[in-house]
């Protein structure tokens, strides 16, 4: 299917460091960081306290990111009133709406008719992003009418589009194995990574584990099939992993990562946030950004 018209397409590397390579911070989760955060306590979860860890990991991890991606839901608000994002770091506007069922936090998407792209550009904004979802017993015409309809939306907007497929079960059925949630990575970039989206947001095939060999052999299948350039995700990957994945990823041709729980997981639950950022986070993503420059140099 071919991609939408097009007017102008935005410059990537407002998202990029010197070096070229994407470093960006995803902080946009929603009920799974509530989820998180109930692992941690007995007493409920507030709207509040999701906020208040947002603004200080954006005040803290901003300064080492190319890039912040945020929800209007709990963050986008609260941050720009704080003035958290440091300079140098694009604002990535999340577009896209959840609905919860009784298996998945996030059972459906559609695009969020309240994160207009005229009002993310008024407010500094430089990309959106689309979650898709991928089920091998869904046909393809809604995701592609989806993604389709968002870089319309992006690009009238003068803003970078970027589109995040996941793999998932049937709807109804079991949890896809290893082999089958795999399979329906790569059937993703296959299907929606020639668009017209102008960066793609990949889940790490394999989870990042097993042999080397594999994992780049994977890596190298969504460069064939994904037509803009891509970067990789953290949800699944083992946290110790994390860098290793993206080592391999960027050497079959990844430009770098667009991740949050590999940075921030472990701070989660801290009684000193910002101490803990400091201690954990910082080092982890400075040592992402150091794997994605030297990836970028070797090219």
């Amino acid at each position: 299917m071919s991609a939408p018209s097009t007017t102008s397409v935005p410059d990537l590397s407002v998202l990029a460091r010197p070096s070229g390579a994407f470093a960006m911070l995803a902080v946009d989760q929603r009920e799974a960081l509530r989820a998180m955060f109930a692992e941690h306590q007995t007493a409920p979860v507030t709207d509040e306290q999701i906020t208040a860890f947002k603004v200080e990991a954006v005040r803290a991890l901003t300064p080492y990111a190319s890039g912040v991606l945020l929800e209007r839901q709990f963050a986008l608000d609260a941050v720009l009133a704080a003035n958290a994002i440091a300079p140098g770091c694009a604002l990535i506007a999340a577009a896209d709406a959840f609905t919860a069922d009784e298996r998945e936090f996030v059972a459906e998407v559609r695009i969020d008719e309240d994160v207009p792209g005229a009002w993310v550009k008024s407010v500094g904004g430089s990309a959106m992003k689309l979650l898709v979802l991928w089920r091998p017993d869904e046909g393809p015409e809604q995701r592609v009418a989806l993604v389709e309809d968002f870089v319309t939306r992006c690009r009238a907007a003068g803003l970078i589009s970027i589109i995040e497929p996941l793999s998932r079960g049937s709807r109804t059925g079991p949890a896809p194995t290893p082999a089958e949630w795999n399979a329906g990575v790569l059937a993703a970039a296959r299907e929606l990574g020639g668009l017209g989206a102008d960066l793609y947001k990949a889940e790490v095939p394999l989870h990042g584990e097993g042999e080397e060999a594999d994992v780049r052999r994977g890596c190298a299948a969504l460069t064939e099939a994904i037509d803009s350039p891509w970067v990789v995700l953290s949800s699944g990957v083992p946290h110790e992993l994390f860098p290793r994945a993206v080592k391999l990823a960027c050497a079959e041709g990844a430009s770098g990562f667009l991740a949050g729980r590999a940075v921030w997981r472990q701070v989660v639950g801290a009684s000193d946030v910002p101490q803990a950022l400091q201690r954990h986070a910082v080092p982890r993503l400075r040592e992402l950004d150091e794997i994605v420059d030297a990836a970028m140099a070797n090219r």
